[in-house]
């Protein structure tokens, strides 16, 4: 019985070392370990489109924005000044809707999939590009309201959503450099 928990023992102890060792991959609020040392100031102009979706690129700009100041210690401003460290641009190539159920009742459309792809690349005020993705897709689901008298149109709430997910996914790719 003394040998079966020696032996618990030195594996215990041998797991926790390697765990040690190998660290857990996080790392402090504002510790960017992908970005340049001295970079202070981040602009996010507002993204350009290439749709017709009302309101879409200023949402998901100030959700990029918003998510950057949360997670680090950049100053971020609206406008691409010069004095910036770098600038993150982004373009909204497309942006579609789909039905995805169908209520056979009502002969109307109960479920919708709003799709959206961008570009985004950031780039070092020396000209140098620190993270480029020409291709995020992200996709949002939302339910329609059938009932014509209480019609609420959910497609403005579903892209809100949709683009705190996008400036989610994009700050933790620029900050871990995926």
């Amino acid at each position: 019985m003394r040998r079966f928990f020696r032996i618990v023992a030195i594996a215990s102890a041998t797991l926790a070392a390697a765990f040690a060792a190998g660290g857990c991959g996080y790392h402090t609020l504002g510790d960017a370990t992908h970005l340049p040392a001295g970079m202070r100031t981040l602009a996010v102009p507002v993204f350009a489109t290439r749709t017709n979706g009302y309101r879409t690129e200023t949402v998901l700009t100030n959700a990029v924005a918003r998510e950057f100041a949360l997670r680090t210690r950049l100053r971020v401003v609206p406008e691409d000044r010069p004095d910036a460290d770098a600038v993150l641009r982004g373009t909204i190539l497309t942006q579609t809707v789909a039905p995805l159920t169908y209520n056979s009742q009502t002969q109307q459309s109960s479920s919708f999939l709003i799709t959206l792809t961008a570009s985004v690349t950031l780039t070092a005020r020396d000209g140098r590009v620190l993270y480029s993705n020409p291709n995020y897709v992200f996709r949002q689901q939302y339910q329609s309201t059938t009932d014509l008298p209480t019609f609420l149109e959910e497609s403005p709430a579903a892209v809100e959503r949709l683009s705190r997910e996008f400036a989610r996914a994009l700050v933790a790719d620029v900050l871990e450099g995926f």
